[in-house]
């Protein structure tokens, strides 16, 4: 992905979110012809002049300095996942030729030690994924929660949210759950744009899926740390869970997402109806969901 065009739309489109109203600036009579700010009102905010702003905009990030990266997040008040993502937009424009070829761990494997750590959480559901969001290894409990994505060979949650007709009826919030995809797989496109698995994942979609598409455009980024997901499951039912997702440190890129249910709910009750199912089916395969 060329990281020029990804900084020139993104700060476009945080420019364009942003009226003057929200920026703490006056509005005079007449009718404005851009959405949101002027590029003149943001190198006003951040504290630089029209014509560096504009440079930056057009996606030249090269010697942009840390104090104008703070200033152009104020100014555009950006949160604590689009800050992240316009400092690895930066990143990237400075980073020498050698740099920009390297690619991170692709993180295609669960270590043991990781997956003997997911088998010891019995009844709490967990699997590990990368970036891109393929599920690289889970817990039987995992595996039963969310047996609909298992159903493919080689799991991937984006794949399965836009591509997969069964995805609407699982994801009881799936119109939220898939802009939060597309937020994160642009996240880590700023983060990694040279990683041609991704690169592939993104075309992919994009060709395959129009809701997708449209979503991409928005350059919307987040982060991935704490939340819940209604899940409809096919055997189960209704699903309330909490989530917490934590990196995995020692391998760069992967992450375990553990979820659990309020104690006394339905849905810890329906928790350890699957719980208790997958260890009578061990060695059996698991449960398996209706298409």
């Amino acid at each position: 992905m060329d990281h020029r065009s990804e900084a020139r739309d993104f700060l476009t489109t945080r420019r364009a979110r942003l009226s003057p109203e929200q920026a703490g600036l006056p509005l005079y009579g007449g009718a404005r012809r851009v959405a949101g700010l002027r590029r003149e009102e943001v190198a006003m905010l951040a504290g630089v002049s029209v014509d560096y702003y504009t440079r930056l905009e057009r996606g030249n990030l090269s010697g942009v300095s840390e104090s104008v990266l703070q200033g152009l997040s104020r100014a555009l008040q950006l949160d604590d996942a689009e800050r992240a993502h316009l400092h690895d937009l930066a990143r990237r424009a400075n980073a020498g030729p050698a740099a920009r070829r390297r690619r991170r761990p692709a993180g295609q494997h669960v270590r043991a030690g990781v997956q003997r750590i997911l088998d010891g959480m019995t009844m709490v559901p967990a699997y590990v994924r990368n970036g891109r969001l393929d599920v690289l290894g889970a817990n039987h409990l995992g595996r039963a929660v969310f047996a609909p994505i298992f159903v493919a060979e080689r799991p991937n949650m984006a794949r399965f949210i836009f591509l997969d007709p069964a995805a609407r009826d699982f994801y009881v919030d799936w119109d939220g759950l898939a802009g939060d995809t597309v937020a994160l797989l642009r996240s880590e496109a700023g983060l990694d744009p040279y990683d041609r698995n991704l690169s592939d994942l993104i075309g992919e979609l994009s060709t395959r899926s129009e809701v997708f598409r449209s979503r991409w455009a928005a350059h919307n980024v987040r982060q991935h740390r704490t939340g819940t997901k209604r899940l409809h499951h096919p055997v189960v039912g209704e699903l309330l869970l909490a989530y917490e997702s934590m990196e995995l440190t020692a391998d760069p890129g992967l992450r375990l997402n553990a979820y659990s249910a309020e104690p006394g709910s339905p849905s810890q009750d329906a928790l350890n109806l699957l719980a208790s199912w997958t260890v009578t089916t061990a060695g059996q395969g698991q449960p398996r969901a209706s298409r």
